[in-house]
């Protein structure tokens, strides 16, 4: 079970980026999956999730409105449309898979397999 994470880099206070997970090994479609960030000196914490289906999400209050998670489980990928960035949102994305789960979650714990990250850095 392997999840790839991209589409990091610098972006503009204002800007966009857009970030992939590619899932291998396993049913993607088994699994919820979801994005956390991890900022320099703190802790990790949760960004959104995608239901199995893609129907459902859930986002954290810091992002909602801004940022838009899907997935595409005939490609075996996730994404995350980041938008109207802010220096706030730098920090190391993490995708992260939980099995068998109705809806979604936030609890990190929940979460089985991660990727290995990828860098945002939004600068002014």
């Amino acid at each position: 079970v392997q999840l790839q994470a991209s589409g990091g880099g610098l972006a503009q206070v204002g800007g966009s980026l857009r970030l992939s997970c590619a899932a291998s090994g396993y049913d993607f479609s088994y699994y919820v999956m979801g994005w956390f960030r991890q900022a320099p000196g703190k802790v990790r914490e949760f960004v959104a999730a995608v239901s199995r289906t893609g129907v459902n999400t859930r986002y954290s209050e810091s992002v909602r409105g801004r940022f838009t998670i899907s997935r595409d489980n005939a490609k075996n990928e996730m994404y995350m449309e980041m938008n109207n960035l802010e220096p706030e949102d730098t920090a190391v994305y993490y995708c992260a898979a939980a099995p068998g789960i109705a809806g979604t979650t936030s609890q990190e714990h929940m979460y089985n397999t991660w990727g290995q990250g990828t860098q945002v850095t939004v600068s002014s």
